[in-house]
């Protein structure tokens, strides 16, 4: 009798206990909400070295269109990401050119933000939004050589938040607030356990604004979004020398040019390098628009990192002919634009396009991860128009209130969709076309 009764009282324990651990299972899997704060600006100075600079907390208000004591609440959630040994190996493996499938990713699952919240992608935009150097002469500081021989002090039990000892100095960037330049702006969470890095991006040639940087942003820009060197006709002068005549391109000698010419990637990895320097236990998260989505995109793509990007032009074929080894997955990365902005369609394109005609060959059109796709034509009969491309467009006109089509079927945003069928550059030919050989056809007539 005794021991039946035990064994019926051990029974009732352990269910209670059970029950207890997946309660608490539950409650760490599901979706709760956390406050950013903005913590730093950064930038880029005109010899391409990334910069940071602190904002006080009685600073905010100049930085940012919310008063000091607001803060950005996102909602969370878990996502499965996938990510390289170390920077280094990924470097190392890239520059084999074959070598995707040599890298040993390291599955991790890492707390990322709910895109399927609308709330969620509007507070995003919104900071995204913010990422505008002021022009009210912060000081700036590189971490450059001090990275190995500066103290930081702790701002927390948990994790550190480390902020150079050394004086700060002021860097001559001569920028407006609608300026050029890859800048932007780094929030936090107030036990610094997430980080989001934001990126505006460049081409303000196209966009609005310019900038001292404008000419090599353009460089940038038609190397990486272009079919090839930015020939849209003759008309134009190449940005590199590996068109071949008719519709063929040189594609070792495009990887070339874009390996060494191109600083989009290098700034890229160079700032993300330097915040996990000051937030080395952190989960990092990167929003960007327009070019700087493109940015975060890639930075996703080499670091594993969550990424939202809005109206951002077609990457992956930059990521390819960067080399960039591919992870087994990129649905950590999520895309959001509409219908109406050429620029992320990749229909400004074309000798008579508006952005032709400002100089850029905008030709990408296909992005990596998932994507969050608003039929503004359709739906809300908006004009294609580049002038929609703007993040305060998308997150006024947008995301500020339901979006029918979805809410009709019960859900937030529209359904996440990968470009499985895109397909880009199709009139062109890439292969092993030899510059001498393309010259000796033009002598010979050919």
């Amino acid at each position: 009798m005794l021991p039946a009764i035990l064994t019926s009282l051990l029974v009732f324990l352990s269910g209670i206990f059970i029950d207890r651990g997946l309660d608490e299972d539950r409650a760490n899997s599901a979706p709760r909400s956390l406050s950013f704060q903005l913590r730093h600006l950064h930038a880029v100075s005109r010899s391409a070295q990334v910069v940071f600079s602190d904002v006080r907390p009685q600073a905010l208000d100049v930085h940012s269109n919310k008063s000091n004591t607001d803060l950005y609440t996102i909602r969370s959630r878990r996502l499965t990401s996938f990510r390289p040994p170390s920077f280094q190996e990924f470097s190392r493996t890239r520059s084999l050119y074959f070598g995707q499938s040599q890298l040993q990713w390291n599955e991790e699952e890492v707390i990322g933000p709910d895109v399927e919240s609308r709330e969620t992608l509007l507070e995003l935009a919104k900071m995204t939004n913010n990422a505008y150097l002021c022009d009210d002469d912060p000081d700036w500081y590189d971490l450059g050589d001090s990275w190995n021989d500066v103290s930081y002090p702790c701002s927390s039990s948990r994790v550190h938040h480390r902020t150079p000892t050394f004086s700060s100095q002021s860097y001559p960037f001569g920028w407006e607030p609608d300026a050029d330049g890859f800048r932007g702006h780094v929030f936090a969470t107030p036990d610094n356990e997430t980080v989001v890095l934001s990126i505006k991006g460049t081409s303000a040639g196209v966009f609005g604004g310019g900038g001292p940087t404008s000419k090599k942003d353009k460089l940038n820009d038609n190397l990486l979004f272009s079919c090839c060197c930015a020939r849209i006709d003759w008309t134009w002068t190449t940005v590199c020398g590996c068109y071949r005549g008719g519709w063929k391109c040189d594609t070792e000698c495009l990887d070339k040019a874009l390996i060494e010419e191109s600083l989009f990637y290098s700034i890229g990895t160079n700032l993300y390098n330097n915040l996990t320097y000051m937030y080395p236990n952190s989960n990092i998260w990167v929003i960007g628009h327009s070019l700087g989505g493109a940015l975060a995109s890639l930075l996703g793509a080499t670091f594993g990192a969550p990424v939202v990007a809005f109206e951002s032009p077609g990457e992956r074929m930059a990521a390819r002919r960067l080399h960039l080894p591919s992870p087994p997955s990129t649905l950590h990365i999520t895309h959001v634009y509409h219908s109406a902005d050429p620029i992320a369609m990749g229909t400004c394109n074309g000798v008579l396009s508006s952005c032709a005609l400002a100089g850029y060959a905008m030709e990408s059109r296909c992005h990596l991860g998932k994507t969050i796709f608003y039929d503004t034509v359709s739906n809300l009969s908006w004009t294609v128009d580049i002038r929609t491309h703007g993040i305060v467009n998308v997150i006024e006109k947008l995301l500020s209130q339901p979006w029918a089509p979805s809410a009709e079927i019960g859900r937030e945003v529209p359904e996440l969709k990968t470009e499985d069928d895109c397909v880009e550059c199709f009139s062109w030919e890439f292969g092993d076309f030899p510059a001498s050989s393309f010259r000796s056809n033009r002598q010979g007539g050919g």
